[in-house]
């Protein structure tokens, strides 16, 4: 059972500490489920991009998929009433202390709202977790999501697709006089399809 001891204390860390939405806890995540050995830093990047696929934040898709991954790399825990049960918990675990956290803060902020002591902490919390974000895409900026081949060329066409991918969210497209951006679902969707042609093995 220590293995669930350890995921719950984990996400009320990341739970609790976790400012800035899921990419700028992605550091944090890396750091106490990743370092530990119970995860691959391969089997990380995967849940990420999974978490970016599916509904709700990636805060709590990533809990949930590590929760029940988590366990089953032991003998005793193979099994998937195990992997339900790590997934329930880690779940549990990241989203009660901001819930709490939120409940008590927004009628103290709503309170106190004009006061500079307020303003003063909101002013730092913000560039805080543009820097944490950032630091999350240097995270995942590694040879598992750009080169796990160890190919030249695999590494000039990831670079090529993340330029885009940056290219087509941050600069909009003019179009009959007005700029519309793509869509981030339209990216992952077309990406997706790039990859599967360029590499899948016709």
């Amino acid at each position: 059972m220590n293995i669930y001891l350890q995921l719950i204390w984990a996400y009320l860390k990341i739970g609790l500490f976790g400012f800035g939405g899921g990419y700028a806890m992605l550091s944090l995540v890396e750091r106490l489920v990743v370092q530990p050995g119970w995860i691959s830093e391969q089997m990380f990047t995967d849940i990420v991009a999974i978490s970016q696929m599916t509904p709700g934040p990636i805060g709590i898709n990533s809990a949930t998929y590590i929760g029940y991954t988590a366990p089953l790399q032991f003998p005793e825990f193979n099994a998937i009433y195990w992997g339900l049960l790590g997934a329930c918990l880690a779940t549990l675990s990241v989203v009660l202390p901001s819930f709490f956290l939120v409940l008590y803060s927004s009628h103290f902020i709503r309170r106190h709202q004009e006061s500079g002591v307020i303003k003063g902490i909101f002013r730092g919390l913000r560039p805080g977790g543009i820097g944490l974000i950032a630091s999350a895409a240097i995270l995942l900026m590694n040879k598992a999501n750009f080169n796990p081949d160890g190919t030249t060329r695999q590494l000039i066409t990831s670079i090529i697709i993340c330029l885009l991918s940056f290219c087509m969210v941050y600069f909009p497209i003019p179009r009959r006089g007005k700029k519309i951006k793509i869509h981030p679902i339209s990216i992952i969707i077309i990406a997706g399809i790039a990859g599967f042609l360029l590499y899948y093995p016709f």
